[in-house]
């Protein structure tokens, strides 16, 4: 079935980068576009005219949040608590069991793939906390996704985490690591067997990929065959590293070896590689940022950065910069990680980030961070039918209303949506031809009843931590409220009277 999509601006695609278009049309028969360009009258068998709207090509989110977010519980933290909310080692040594069973695990799922494409995200690769899980994610976790995907209609490139051992804190309150090499193997294994059940699907909306955790809860055993078996299937791999000093210690301590050398010694740099984060290295540069050899390694290899500005402000770190990153020829993408997975807010974050540290207004253009989770992130999935508008490619687009009061004037329609919009602003969202939300909604999901069993799962979740804490300690110690609630207020006045 053919679609035209009418507009006042479509962000096209011509000579290898974005172009606007005023007064436009965007065409597509079932899941490829027809024609990008001046507005026209068409005998599409649907048109649709969106009025005083933008409309873009869809985002692609690397490190989409696909859990119940725990940001909001972890990234505030006094150092006494923080340590609190790892895994205590007489936890790992107790007969663990995870917070919830298959069932919740995938309408958890479920919820966050929701979240996403009522966020602009049509492409996504997911990550999920391990914190409230007897190990990792499991093969059926990742099948649960890929369901999930197929019906609710978002591109997902998935696969189960895997990891050989766990930060944990002792019982003195230092961090370290401890293993379970077999489980790691089983993981990968069960990680081999989703690529199989992904390739059986043969459906674009469902790839396998390899998602080993942290570098850091990886033996080199486990990093080496993951990177044989990479190559073997020509998969990508995701591997979250270069992302906090405790790692760089542990892999100095054990190895003698920074991140990049890991890579180098497991044969990750030969795989299609994606790092999340990449805001740390061994330099002595401001920040602890990855030295200039550091970043030559990534772009020599071809390796793509997942930028997560929102996520890494929300824990007091940043890229440094963006523009260093840059220049350099690394090819940033740009994800999520935690909740909002708003991709447009990010560009704004990390837009604002790149200002402060490179000292001047005109650092990190708002093109360039547009691209990072259009083109950018099309090129790291070797996708040149993702990420643009322009005929050949997948129909994959998103509408945003530029009508609305609290939007204020327009200037730039791109510039004005990402420093002012909100996600209440977009009115339709297309994936491979497939229109997946229409005027804020998404057909035939019901909304209030998803929030409420999302909240109680999500109180479960937070109840959960005690059991984990090496001092055993409360909810409401490990996470006390901004302000004492009134009845708690009045009963330390009592008792300060007292």
């Amino acid at each position: 079935m053919s679609t035209a999509v009418h507009a006042r601006y479509v962000l096209g695609f011509a000579d290898g980068d974005h172009l606007l278009w005023q007064d436009a049309t965007v065409e597509y028969d079932s899941s490829v576009i027809d024609y990008v360009g001046p507005r026209r009258e068409s005998r599409a068998d649907v048109t649709i005219d969106m009025g005083d709207a933008l409309v873009i090509p869809g985002l692609i989110d690397l490190d989409a949040v696909t859990d119940i977010d725990h940001a909001i519980l972890d990234s505030w933290s006094s150092p006494a608590i923080a340590a609190g909310l790892q895994w205590s080692q007489d936890y790992f040594q107790s007969d663990r069991a995870g917070v919830f069973d298959q069932q919740d695990r995938d309408f958890i799922r479920r919820y966050a793939l929701v979240q996403l494409l009522l966020h602009g995200v049509t492409t996504a690769m997911p990550i999920a906390s391990e914190v409230h899980s007897s190990w990792a994610e499991t093969y059926q976790d990742a099948v649960g996704i890929a369901t999930a995907a197929q019906d609710l209609g978002i591109r997902t490139y998935l696969g189960p985490s895997y990891r050989s051992g766990v930060t944990v804190t002792r019982a003195d309150g230092a961090r370290d690591v401890l293993w379970d090499p077999e489980r790691g193997r089983a993981g990968l294994a069960d990680a081999e067997r989703f690529l199989d059940y992904a390739r059986s699907l043969d459906d674009d909306l469902v790839h396998g990929v390899l998602l080993p955790c942290r570098i850091e809860t990886m033996t080199p055993e486990l990093l080496a065959a993951t990177a044989r078996l990479a190559r073997e299937r020509d998969v990508l791999v995701r591997l979250h590293s270069m992302q906090g000093l405790g790692e760089i210690e542990f892999l100095q301590r054990w190895h003698g070896a920074s991140p990049v050398d890991m890579y180098r010694r497991t044969g990750l740099l030969a795989c299609r590689l994606l790092v999340p984060h990449t805001t740390f290295g061994t330099s002595d540069r401001p920040r602890r940022s990855p030295s200039d050899d550091e970043l030559r390694a990534l772009v020599d290899a071809d390796i793509s950065i997942v930028h997560c500005p929102s996520t890494s402000l929300r824990y007091g770190m940043a890229l440094d910069t963006f523009d260093r990153y840059e220049a350099a020829g690394v090819n940033i993408t740009l994800g999520s990680d935690s909740f909002p997975p708003d991709l447009l807010r990010a560009m704004d974050e990390g837009w604002c980030l790149a200002k402060l540290l490179e000292g001047r207004l005109d650092a990190g253009s708002l093109a360039a961070y547009f691209r990072t989770a259009t083109l950018n992130a099309a090129r790291a999935l070797g996708r040149e039918d993702l990420g643009r508008l322009a005929p050949g490619a997948q129909a994959d687009l998103l509408a945003y209303r530029l009508d609305g009061f609290r939007l204020g004037v327009v200037e730039d329609p791109l510039r004005t949506l990402v420093t002012a919009g909100r996600p209440t602003d977009l009115a339709l969202s297309v994936v491979a031809g497939r229109t997946v939300v229409e005027n804020g909604q998404l057909p035939g999901v019901d909304l209030g009843a998803m929030r409420g069993r999302a909240q109680a799962l999500f109180d479960r979740m937070r109840a959960a931590y005690s059991e984990r804490d090496y001092h055993r300690r409360g909810p409401d110690e490990l996470f006390p409220p901004v302000f004492p609630h009134a009845g708690e207020a009045a009963t330390v006045r009592a008792d300060t009277k007292g």
